[in-house]
Formats: C-alpha cells, structure tokens, sequence
C-alpha cells in the first residue's frame, strides 16, 4: 500500500549520470513478465532504450504539442489547491507554462511551439521502455479491443510499482504514440506491422523534487454497495 500510495508521475529532468542498472531493469521486465493480460493473450513487446546513439535518434524525431490536448487538459485544470481539494480530480494549473493554461492563446501557442524534438520529453533520461502491442490480436469477444487496451494498463501498472519500489522514478510519455511520431519510430526501431505503439515510460533518477500536490476522491464518492448510488461500504 505504501508503494501504490507513493507512486507517481515523475514530470522533472532526470539524472544523465545515473543510468538504471541491468539488474534492475531486469526486475521491472519480469513484473512485466506477470502481467494479467485478457485471455492470456500476452499482447505486448517492450524495446529497451538505452544505447546513446539510439537515444538521440529518438531525441531528434519531431513532435507537435496537440491543440486537442490542450483545449481538454484546461478544462480539467485547478488553479489552487482549494479549487482542487474540492474538485478531487484533475491536476494544478501551476503544473503546466501560464499560455498553457490561458484558453484564449491555445491556438497561437500551439502554432508559435511548432515542431519540437522528442528531446524535450526524454528530458536526461538514460532509459526508454517503449511499449508496442499488436493490434491483430484481441481476447473473444472484446469489442473494440477493450480488453487489450485494459491489460496494457495492466503492463504500466506492474512495471511502474516495481520500479516505485527500487527508488526508480517513471513518467509514461504518450506522444510517443502519436501517429506522425510514431511512424518515425517504427522507423528507427524496425517495428513491423501490425505492432503499435501503447505508450513509452521513461526512467530515470530525477534531479531535484519531483513530488507535486495530489487529490483522490474518497472510497464513499465512487464505491457503491450493492445497488448504485447507495454510496459507501
């Protein structure tokens, strides 16, 4: 419990310096290895990152900031942490550049960012898990592959705990997945079809605090008991 309560998103640079260790990464691969996953279907490969060279290629591929991405992430924004305590969802505004959070300057931001290197995002780390999954395969009968999906999730959660219990911070970065990067990556991977790309967690030991304020609604605000909206246990 303490580890699932002391895990989070580790948003800050991380040490150049300091790579994660063969043993370690060994650890968070065999969480990976008992991941519960639909039907047993297994439905994901992991590319381990942490040659240099490969490392800058990465680095130089181009990345748009989303306007999409944008527009949604304000509108689950808090600009205190009263406004949060009281919300119980989302994150602080204080998080992201101010003309991120200034809805009337989404569009000139996003035209004015441009293309940006992936650089930007690896930001120090010496070590990229990049999650593929193949997308011909799905559990019977999960429509839309939810199942799969689910069981991805299944993937993060696993690795991002053990690594939460060696002292490894994590941030998945989802850009990694957008279409136009991710042709770029398959690329430079050699990642054939019909694999995909899920998301990409990048680890490392970060250099100055990472912790930020976090809210989670209380166990009587989402648990039902035995009949919806009878609220609580």
């Amino acid at each position: 419990m303490k580890i699932i309560q002391e895990r989070q998103s580790s948003r800050v640079p991380f040490d150049p310096n300091k790579p994660v260790s063969q043993e370690n990464l060994k650890e968070i691969l065999e969480a990976a290895h008992w991941t519960p996953t639909a039907h047993n279907m297994q439905n994901f490969d992991i590319i381990v990152i942490d040659n240099k060279a490969v490392l800058e290629k990465i680095g130089n591929i181009k990345s748009n900031i989303s306007e999409e991405f944008l527009r949604e992430n304000y509108g689950q924004l808090s600009f205190s942490k009263e406004e949060l305590i009281k919300k119980k969802t989302g994150i602080l505004g204080s998080m992201f550049p101010p003309n991120w959070t200034d809805p009337a300057k989404i569009a000139e931001v996003v035209k004015k960012a441009g293309p940006m290197p992936l650089t930007q995002s690896i930001r120090g780390s010496t070590t990229l898990l990049i999650v593929s999954y193949d997308s011909s395969k799905r559990a019977p009968a999960s429509i839309n592959d939810v199942l799969g999906f689910i069981s991805l999730g299944c993937l993060m959660e696993n690795m991002w705990l053990m690594a939460q219990s060696l002292g490894i911070s994590i941030q998945i970065l989802s850009s990694f997945s957008a279409p136009a990067v991710e042709t770029e990556l398959k690329k430079v991977l050699g990642i054939p079809e019909p694999m995909k790309i899920a998301f990409t967690c990048r680890l490392g030991y970060p250099i100055g605090a990472s912790k930020y304020f976090r809210v989670r609604r209380d166990i009587e605000e989402f648990a039902h008991h035995n009949q919806f909206g009878n609220k609580g246990i």
